[in-house]
């Protein structure tokens, strides 16, 4: 009798933990399921098609602009109101993004206002005041517009928060943008206030 009462605890002992571990099992599957619609388009789905920001820092236009760029380099040029506009670098990002880089220079005998350059869309220029969110790419082959990439506060992936230039000043500028596709080469780019130039893309 104690040999049988042994076996019938085992194997309810066995019982528990395999239910114990389906549990788990089951547990473990919905966390994956979760992770897998966030990146298949979920509530953070506009964040998280940034990878960079978060690996190079949300808050990237606090250190992006200018980094890595030959200031030598003159890729193009647009003229403002008393501002010029040079484009150092058009460069392809690993993930399918497209950055632009330059400097705004006040080239005029007064202090020059930055706000017109955020462009005319509420959400976004009421969320990046001061920015350089109001600019886009035109592919004109595949007769596509491409505006600033932002995440789900309407926050850009871009240079904001510039003060006033005054006379001379200048100040470094970086936006990301969705990629053409790898057949494109070549885009029309423009920021409010200035005109409209071609820039040429590289990587």
């Amino acid at each position: 009798m104690s040999i049988r009462r042994t076996i019938a605890t085992r194997r309810a002992m066995a019982a528990v933990s395999a239910a114990a571990a389906l549990v788990l099992t089951l547990s473990g599957c919905g966390g994956d399921d979760g992770d897998a619609t966030t990146e298949k388009g979920g509530p953070s789905a506009s964040a998280a098609a940034t990878p960079s920001s978060e690996d190079k820092g949300e808050q990237r236009e606090d250190t992006a602009a200018g980094e890595n760029v030959d200031p030598s380099v003159q890729l193009a040029e647009a003229r403002g109101s008393g501002l010029t506009l040079i484009i150092n670098q058009v460069k392809r990002d690993t993930g399918g993004f497209l950055t632009v880089q330059g400097e705004i220079k006040n080239v005029s005998d007064r202090t020059q206002n930055t706000s017109g350059w955020a462009g005319t869309e509420t959400s976004i220029s009421g969320n990046n005041s001061n920015s350089v969110a109001g600019a886009t790419l035109v592919d004109q082959a595949g007769k596509k517009r491409y505006y600033v990439l932002r995440d789900t506060e309407s926050r850009c992936l871009c240079t904001t928060g510039i003060s006033p230039l005054s006379e001379g000043e200048s100040t470094p500028i970086f936006m990301q943008f969705p990629a053409p596709p790898a057949t494109t080469t070549e885009v029309d780019f423009t920021l409010p206030t200035f005109a409209t130039t071609s820039l040429k893309i590289s990587g």
